[in-house]
């Protein structure tokens, strides 16, 4: 089997390419000046092919014998400047993966989305798979991104293609790594005082990798999976974080009455270019409440066993 996964050279594209090579053959689309450094280490032959998701012939020529696509390609980011790139990468780049897939006769997807695209709504606290997206105050751009992605995905899926959507949550990956996903491993490391008064929804980037290949083998075709081993305070998620980084952990829950104040002051400083940081106020509120991504639909399906949270934490650091 000839597998080519998007975005392999980013942080769960790469822990992707690692766990589908013990199914198939990996093909790897990348941009030209891409960093292969997550897949150093990788004990397994690579076929590299240069483009773009935004260049369909690029994708055709990838295309070329390939029995499934993992589409990892995406765009993380809370930047009001990326807004425009959120949008081309994650909602144009699926529809010509989508669109080149159907034209070139490959069949076979996996879209790999977000928990941030199940959306957000301020009543509703437990999310699952059959949620219906609400327009919210609480969806950010990149979940509308996302969300609009999917979209393009099951278009295909009605246009032809076999499908899975599979949603994870905050992926724990090496700290060392410099990707969005390890920005909570800074904090505790910059000795920050306040933690939110939410819980935190997470998982091993490990866990979410060999799970997407587990429901490929069930070919559970024209579902969607959310990825998430639990909700956590954060409170105790530092706790134990500290204990494992030996760092102290930050001691003091924020009121929404300050947060509100210090998202104001850092978006003004942003405003005024003293900083290059604007801090997003929805991702920052939403870090205030106890919302729970549930896992039942994949536990039913595999009864997977997650690693402990402090497993993940030694091996993060």
């Amino acid at each position: 089997m000839n597998i080519l996964i998007t975005g392999i050279t980013g942080l769960f594209g790469s822990q992707l390419a690692k766990s589908f090579s013990k199914v198939g053959n990996i093909h790897g689309l990348k941009r030209k000046e891409s960093s292969r450094e997550l897949l150093d280490d990788a004990n397994f032959e690579i076929h590299w092919h240069d483009g773009d998701v935004l260049d369909p012939e690029s994708i055709a020529v990838a295309l070329k014998d390939i029995d499934l696509v993992v589409h990892a390609a995406g765009l993380v980011s809370f930047d009001p400047k990326e807004k425009d790139d959120l949008y081309s990468i994650n909602v144009t780049g699926t529809a010509n993966v989508v669109n080149t897939m159907l034209s070139e006769g490959v069949n076979n997807l996996i879209y790999i989305s977000s928990v941030a695209a199940i959306g957000r709504s301020s009543e509703v606290l437990k999310l699952d798979e059959d949620y219906k997206w609400t327009e919210s105050s609480l969806n950010t751009d990149y979940a509308i991104s996302k969300y609009w992605g999917e979209l393009e995905a099951w278009r295909g899926e009605q246009e032809g293609l076999n499908l899975i959507v599979v949603n994870p949550s905050i992926l724990l990956a090496k700290s060392q790594v410099d990707r969005s996903s390890t920005a909570i491993y800074k904090y505790l490391q910059e000795g920050r005082s306040f933690y939110p008064k939410g819980d935190l929804n997470y998982i091993d980037i490990r866990d979410a990798a060999e799970i997407v290949v587990k429901v490929f083998e069930k070919e559970k075709w024209g579902e969607r999976y959310i990825l998430n081993k639990e909700s956590m305070a954060y409170s105790e998620f530092f706790k134990l974080m500290g204990e494992v980084f030996h760092l102290d952990p930050p001691k003091r829950k924020i009121s929404d009455g300050l947060l509100k104040f210090v998202i104001f002051f850092q978006n003004l400083l942003y405003r005024l270019k003293i900083t290059k940081v604007a801090l997003n106020r929805q991702t920052a509120m939403i870090a205030q409440k106890k919302i729970f991504f549930d896992n039942k639909k994949v536990q039913e399906l595999l009864d997977f066993k997650y690693r402990s949270l402090r497993e993940t934490f030694e091996w993060a650091k």
